[in-house]
């Protein structure tokens, strides 16, 4: 007891010794500044210390960009003098397009070209499977396995032509070809789910929403008065109004309807899309000229700074040496980061914002602030937010839905994300690996070394290990990919 009491008085002592020692300090303040020295130094933090509370680091920032600057600028020297001007504006013509330099006049084909034109087939097929089965024509279970099966035929189209035409592409055409026929797949999947929705809907086998809008415009006499009621009709008849302008399945089963969706900047179809009013054009310029600009900046640095470090790398993996290796990874690394840094902006911001200022499309939240995502979970949930919707809406939600758990969804849309990468890169290639599967697949386990991070060292250092994967692991897969295919399809280039 005795001891106890000792211990409250000594932290009472203390507590009391801090506040004394705060009136000592002001007072010793005010007594110094009276001194014939002329006291010139007073209790105070460096600036790079945490405690200092300052944030004024814009020198240093623009003495970084300065520095990023002179870097590349050596780095472009470099590149032109050992490897010469390879910037070609019509190579990428020719290889986009597909057909054989060698052709001539009318022989020239252009297969990627007619297999973009194509595409128009299975999306009007779609629609008329969606009408077929709105107007009774077809059965509800007939019509979902003809839909289904036009799906798999979008998504398999591309690898059947190119089994047996492969040496009539190019790598570049083909993979528009492919990038064009996921799009177009995730699309119709959306499509035919949400008129799958609407129509239940519609047939009255979702019941619970009839009976909530229902319950919602029935007057409560006791209890509300007058005033209230008079709001609640006045509200009605709003809301009656602005849904009569609304359009309503199978209204929404028209050509104009489906290739609008089609062509809109989103992955998740809807009856009634978010729409502006008018046309920015001074908005509508600036993002038609970062499009054109940011097109040719991509396909320079692929040609001039990223295709002769890739050729000159097929070597060192070859033999296997761990320093040379990690030079030749850490040198890609650098033009490899810019170009994705480049395309991410020129595809999400200028080109669906074009897209959606043409077609008036209100939605422009296409990307959220991934760079500051402290872990990899949310870098994945923010930096493709079309992508992400849409596998939160039809493979997420659907299978928590089920009665399954979110940890089992979760996997599901990673593993789908994953082949759809794979797909991406083995079907152009025409040589089917696994490594973008993989580097998909150990994204979860990634994401929990940074949460880990996070948590236990600050938001910093999960930050940090996000940016490390995306500066480091993209260019390794790169680089194993172009190793295997050019053992297989050339003799590799010495070493420069």
């Amino acid at each position: 007891m005795t001891s106890d009491t000792e211990e409250s008085s000594l932290r009472y002592r203390r507590a009391q010794s801090v506040t004394r020692a705060e009136e000592i300090t002001e007072q010793e303040k005010r007594v110094r500044k009276l001194q014939y020295d002329k006291p010139c130094h007073k209790p105070r933090d460096s600036l790079f210390s945490w405690s200092s509370n300052f944030t004024n680091f814009t020198g240093l920032v623009n003495w970084g960009f300065l520095l990023l600057f002179i870097g590349g600028f050596r780095l472009f020297l470099e590149n032109l003098i050992k490897y010469g001007l390879r910037v070609n504006p019509i190579e990428w013509f020719i290889v986009l397009t597909g057909y054989s330099e060698g052709q001539e006049g009318l022989n020239r084909q252009y297969p990627a070209v007619v297999l973009l034109i194509f595409c128009v087939v299975p999306t009007v097929l779609g629609l008329l499977i969606e009408k077929g089965i709105a107007v009774g024509i077809l059965s509800e279970s007939i019509g979902i396995f003809l839909q289904v099966t036009n799906i798999l035929f979008v998504i398999t189209l591309p690898v059947i032509v190119l089994y047996f035409k492969g040496d009539d592409f190019s790598f570049v055409g083909t993979t528009t070809v492919c990038f064009v026929y996921l799009i177009l797949f995730l699309k119709l999947w959306s499509y035919s789910q949400t008129n799958h929705w609407c129509r239940n809907a519609f047939k009255g086998k979702t019941s619970k929403t009839k009976l909530r809008r229902q319950s919602l415009s029935a007057p409560n006499w006791n209890a509300l008065n007058n005033a209230e009621h008079d709001q609640t009709v006045e509200d009605e008849k709003s809301d009656a109004a602005v849904a009569a302008g609304l359009v309503k399945y199978p209204d929404n089963l028209t050509l104009k309807d489906l290739f609008y969706f089609i062509l809109a900047p989103t992955l998740c179809y809807e009856l009634n899309f978010p729409r502006t009013s008018r046309i920015r054009k001074r908005f509508l310029i600036k993002r038609l000229l970062e499009v054109m600009v940011g097109i040719q900046l991509v396909l320079a640095l692929l040609q001039q700074w990223m295709i002769p470090s890739l050729t000159y790398s097929v070597n060192t993996f070859s033999q296997m040496e761990a320093m040379k290796m990690t030079e030749r990874l850490l040198k890609l690394a650098v033009p490899n980061h810019l170009i994705w840094l480049c395309f991410f902006y020129l595809c999400f911001h200028s080109f669906l914002n074009l897209l959606g200022e043409l077609l008036h499309f209100a939605d422009r939240n296409f990307y959220g602030d991934w760079w500051n995502a402290n872990n990899i979970a949310v870098f994945w949930s923010s930096w493709n937010l079309p992508v992400h919707r849409w596998a939160v809406r039809h493979v997420y939600i659907p299978i928590t839905e089920r009665g399954h758990s979110k940890v089992v969804a979760s996997v599901v849309v990673f593993c789908i994300s994953a082949l759809f990468h794979e797909y991406l890169v083995s079907v152009p290639l025409q040589m089917f690996r696994i490594w973008a599967f993989l580097g998909m697949m150990v994204q979860p386990p990634l994401a929990v070394i940074s949460r880990f991070a996070e948590n236990r060292w600050g938001p910093r250092w999960g930050n940090i290990i996000v940016w490390s994967s995306l500066i480091l692991g993209q260019p390794l897969a790169i680089m194993m990919y172009y190793h295997d295919y050019a053992l297989a399809h050339f003799t590799p280039t010495q070493e420069q």
